[in-house]
């Protein structure tokens, strides 16, 4: 045998036997629990096993060393999975190399925090109810922790309903009478007061300015539903009075509006307030507003998401990984970020195309990131107050539970700069 084609053979040799068998969790239409899949993920990641991700690859499927103790835990939860030969590993790498795929390598399980107030509120976080479903591990933190440098410790933070700007989340013209909802203002008060504020509206903008520090400092940032604007009013806002006498004992600024600072903003510039404590909305960053009877409804309401390079563009192609291209939309106090308050920097992950409305979005600050989903609960169309939680494992493959998920693994990526 001529001695380059046996040096090259001898190459080959080696390098198919370094490749040991892989474990593959595909993530097309083939999966049978997707859900269930990321947290199997989550595990392995907790033994200290890499995972690679597979953009674009059959929906995003991850691949990990082939161990015991894995399929195990595999088919312990239910999720779909095959069995690799070298040859067949070595065929996936080619397919990725050849094709808008991309591998990112997974090396570390994200410490996870869940911003929550302690008492029982009368509706659902829907990533909490991702987490639990997954088997995921989080810690619920509320203003104490913030305030006193907590966030530190953890890599990842959630915020769903949360109202930063001292409002109450605006209920107050449909449920001041409701305990629950006195419940809660006494509480605020009692931790403003704690935390050295005359004032809830005072101490939650702090809290917002500290959450944004947290993303400065190189935190992920994942919010849904009104914890998305609110966070950025409560930002813009920081000089100025926006409250009403019936949250905190006098009147807003009349002159509100045209105070606000918007450098201030992670996501939204632009925007205009409404201070009426009758109505439940913030601003007109919501799109379509719940003033107005202009949902599409249920069988009609969908957004896309956008298809982003793999090789060039990792960061949103991981945020948007999924076995479909298309989304059913869902409503919420927000449900949707009006396109034209939008800061230019920011991308754009999912939208309804040629319209107003976009649906998912994400930025760097700092040395972090946020990302932001509109709607409160993607398996549930119109979730009211008081209304029970959705029942995953009647909606293990959603993909829109599918993009929560997707946010908990994306702080475990080996770091690549954007290239675009």
């Amino acid at each position: 045998m001529n001695p380059v084609i046996r040096f090259i053979a001898t190459i080959l040799i080696w390098t198919t036997a370094a490749l040991a068998q892989k474990i593959l969790i595909p993530m097309d239409q083939t999966q049978t629990d997707h859900l269930k899949a990321y947290g199997v993920t989550y595990w392995v990641l907790k033994q200290n096993v890499n995972v690679e991700w597979l953009l674009n690859y059959r929906g995003g499927a991850f691949m990990t060393d082939s161990r015991p103790a894995i399929q195990k835990e595999l088919r312990l939860r239910g999720v779909n999975y095959e069995e690799l030969t070298p040859a067949q590993v070595l065929n996936v790498y080619a397919t990725i190399e050849d094709n808008n795929m991309e591998i990112v390598l997974l090396e570390k399980a994200a410490r996870i925090a869940v911003y929550s107030p302690p008492g029982k509120q009368p509706w659902d976080d829907a990533v909490t109810l991702a987490l639990t479903y997954a088997e995921i591990d989080y810690t619920v933190v509320w203003d104490q922790e913030v305030m006193s440098g907590k966030l530190a410790d953890y890599d990842w933070l959630h915020l769903h309903h949360e109202d930063f700007t001292g409002q109450y989340g605006k209920f107050y013209a449909s449920y001041r009478q409701h305990d629950w909802y006195q419940n809660e203002v006494k509480d605020n008060e009692t931790v403003a007061r704690q935390l050295g504020f005359k004032k809830v509206t005072e101490e939650k903008k702090a809290v917002a300015r500290t959450i944004k520090k947290y993303i400065t400092e190189g935190g992920f940032l994942f919010a849904m539903c009104s914890a998305t604007d609110a966070l950025d009013i409560a930002l813009a806002a920081e000089n100025v009075d926006i409250a009403t006498t019936v949250y905190d004992g006098d009147p807003a600024d009349p002159r509100a509006n045209e105070k606000l600072d918007f450098t201030k903003c992670l996501a939204f510039e632009n925007f205009k307030l409404y201070t009426d404590p009758m109505l439940y909305e913030y601003s007109d960053i919501d799109v379509p507003p719940s003033f107005q009877a202009v949902a599409p409804g249920a069988e009609a309401d969908y957004f896309s998401l956008f298809e982003f390079s793999a090789k060039w563009d990792p960061v949103p192609t991981m945020l948007t990984q999924c076995h479909v291209g298309v989304i059913k939309g869902f409503m919420g106090q927000t449900t949707g970020f009006r396109r034209s308050l939008l800061k230019k920097s920011v991308v754009i992950m999912g939208e309804v195309v040629g319209g107003e409305q976009v649906k998912y979005i994400h930025n760097n600050h700092g040395r972090g990131t946020f990302t932001f989903l509109a709607g409160h609960d993607p398996e549930d169309y119109q979730h009211f107050v008081g209304d029970p939680p959705t029942r995953l494992e009647l909606h293990k493959n959603s993909p829109g539970y599918r993009l929560i998920l997707n946010n908990v693994l994306f702080p475990s990526a080996r770091k690549k700069e954007r290239k675009t």
